[in-house]
């Protein structure tokens, strides 16, 4: 790992405390964090408090509330719906306002289901994906300090129209000192599925996502993960990008992201 996006602060009882790093800066503004810090903050800060359970995350559905600064944050979790078999989880991140006060900026609600053996039966619809050699990618992002700098990415030659493919390597720790684990390195990068399957030009239009959602039908291994991923573009200002998500033994899930499309300038 090079870096970390947060380092421990003092919380309390209620809160804990989470300081940001430039790690976590967004390509869109600096001043900003991109998704992915804050999916895998939360997706961390569940896993913790259901360890042991005998339940795994099945679904993660992350709702950005506001923009979310690169400052310190304040972090809690509770239970929406307890059970042995089926719980709901939540993990919520806020910011200081301006007047001392703290406005959510994220939130987390995460679906766990108690595990069994069903090895007999598991299947996938979609063979696994082979890395091959990397191409090179112009865009409006290229030199983006912050975020962009943390991911080892590495784009797939793709036929025109066809959906785009990107293997990523998570470089930096979610939290200093803290190894994550394979879940949190995957939610450290699965919000990036909007810019890999971008099919419009980030030097005239902004698509910034209002959510991530991903379902996952067996837990990620290993550091390595390959997004196959497609924007689709409403009439409206609105649009939708989905994506399989893959390890190196295979697809584990799918996510999709609601766009705000507009025209820059």
């Amino acid at each position: 790992m090079i870096g970390y996006y947060y380092r421990r602060g003092r919380g309390d009882d209620a809160f804990a405390v989470f300081e940001s790093t430039p790690d976590t800066r967004s390509n869109w503004d600096p001043n900003i964090q991109h998704g992915s810090p804050p999916l895998a903050l939360m997706t961390k800060l569940v896993e913790d408090a259901t360890a042991g359970s005998g339940q795994r995350i099945g679904r993660l559905a992350m709702d950005i509330l506001g923009p979310v600064p690169v400052a310190p944050l304040w972090a809690r979790t509770w239970v929406e719906r307890p059970g042995t078999r089926i719980a709901l989880h939540a993990a919520e991140l806020l910011a200081q306002r301006p007047d001392g006060g703290r406005r959510p900026v994220a939130r987390l609600h995460a679906w766990l289901l108690a595990t069994s053996d069903t090895a007999d039966v598991a299947g996938d619809r979609h063979p696994p994906l082979t890395e091959g050699a990397a191409v090179p990618v112009d865009h409006g992002w290229l030199g983006a300090p912050g975020y962009l700098e943390t991911v080892d990415w590495r784009a797939q030659r793709s036929e025109p129209g066809a959906d785009a493919v990107s293997w990523l390597t998570p470089r930096s720790a979610v939290v200093e000192g803290e190894e994550p684990t394979p879940l949190q390195r995957l939610a450290a990068v699965v919000d990036s599925a909007n810019g890999i399957g971008a099919v419009l030009d980030p030097r005239r239009f902004v698509f910034m996502n209002t959510d991530t959602v991903v379902h996952l039908h067996r837990l990620p291994r290993g550091t390595d993960f390959a997004v196959r991923a497609r924007a689709s573009i409403g009439p409206d200002g609105i649009g939708v990008t989905t994506a399989e998500v893959y390890d190196r033994d295979g697809c584990v899930g799918s996510s999709a992201q609601t766009l705000l499309v507009q025209r820059m300038g």
